[in-house]
This record gives C-alpha cells, sequence and structure tokens, in this order.
C-alpha cells in the first residue's frame, strides 16, 4: 500500500509538472521560467502545507526523487509535447483528478500527524492539492482555477471532510485515505465529464 501511494504520489507529481510546462510553453517561457512554472506546480502546495505545519525539513527535501522527476518531466515535455492540443482532451484532465485526489489525501493524512483539528486537515488538503496551481497561476498572472467556477477545491474540501469524518467514525486510517482519494476523484471526474460548475456571484454595477 504504502509503496503504491507513494508512486502515484510521484505520478501526480509528474502530471502537475506537466501543465505548468505547457502553461509555460503557452506563455513563450525560457527554459529556466519552464522549470520554475513545472516545479512550484508540482510541489508548491506540499511545501506551503509542511511549512505550515512546522514539517521541517520540508518533503522533497528530504527525498529528492521528487526533484529528480520534476526535472525529468519539464525536460522531456518541452522536447515531445510541442502540440499539447494533438493530445486526446481527456488525458490531462484525468491525470490531474488522479494527482489531486492522491494530493488531497496526503495533505490531510500529513496534517493529522502534526495536530488534532480536522477542520485544519481539511484546509491542509486543499492546499496539498492546489496550492501549487495557485502560485503557476499567480506567476502567469492568471486568475487562479480554484477561484473560478470550476469544481476543484470543492471536490478537495469534500473528500476531506470524508477522511476526516470516516475516521471518527472509527474507520481504519487506510480505508479513511481510499475514502478521500475516490471521493475526491469521483466528484472531480464527475465535474470533468459533465462540465459541472458552481454558481458565480455577482454585483450590479
Amino acid at each position: 500500500m504504502d509503496s503504491m501511494l507513494y508512486l502515484v504520489d510521484l505520478f501526480g507529481t509528474m502530471v502537475f509538472a506537466i501543465s505548468g510546462v505547457i502553461l509555460a510553453g503557452r506563455l513563450r517561457m525560457d527554459p529556466f521560467g519552464v522549470m520554475v512554472l513545472g516545479s512550484v506546480t508540482a510541489i508548491g502546495g506540499g511545501t506551503i502545507r509542511d511549512m505550515s505545519l512546522g514539517a521541517t525539513p520540508v518533503f522533497w527535501i528530504t527525498d529528492t526523487t521528487y526533484l529528480w522527476v520534476i526535472i525529468v518531466t519539464c525536460l522531456l515535455t518541452m522536447m515531445l509535447i510541442r502540440h499539447p492540443r494533438r493530445l486526446p482532451w481527456w488525458v490531462l484532465p484525468v491525470s490531474d483528478a488522479i494527482g489531486l485526489a492522491v494530493f488531497v489525501g496526503i495533505g490531510v493524512e500529513k496534517a493529522l500527524n502534526y495536530q488534532d483539528s480536522a477542520l485544519v486537515a481539511i484546509i491542509m488538503g486543499v492546499i496539498t492539492g492546489c496550492g501549487g496551481g495557485i502560485i503557476r497561476d499567480v506567476l502567469a498572472r492568471e486568475i487562479p482555477m480554484i477561484l473560478r467556477r470550476e469544481v476543484y477545491a470543492t471536490a478537495c474540501i469534500i473528500g476531506g471532510a470524508f477522511y476526516t469524518t470516516t475516521l471518527m467514525l472509527g474507520a481504519t486510517p487506510e480505508s479513511a485515505f481510499l475514502s478521500c482519494v475516490i471521493t475526491t476523484l469521483i466528484i472531480r471526474l464527475g465535474a470533468i465529464r459533465w462540465q459541472l460548475s458552481l454558481p458565480t456571484f455577482a454585483l450590479d454595477k
């Protein structure tokens, strides 16, 4: 279970890095800019989480495999993916959803290892899943996805709530983790499949 989770975590890191590289390519950044955008997308959320929880050193300092995955992913993406639109439309969103679901579960789990508040754990799950994308979009001068109508952060919140609730009901940590990942994934995939979005708050001018 732990080894499988680790591999999926690295897969999520890779997918998030790819999304950063593609955005950097659309903005015509130089290779250094590509690396920066790919890196902050992949590990930005987990870095904010660890710094907030006082979990030092940050996870990618103790395990540099994450850094090597990002470097190799960025280089290969720059060389191989010259025309992202030629990829099937669902490949990147679905892969992103898988990475997001795992990141949320890992964030909630780590937060509960450092403190007892379920609310803080859910917030840390959201930060782990969405933090890198927020940094990426801010650097690219775009409105972050979680501030738009996309059902993205909402899926993270509900998934994190499932984790903490099932844990309080007596489930094992493994079962709670799986419930979080599956719930987040189903909601996010459903939003992609049926193009679900949240209502907007708009004021009359």
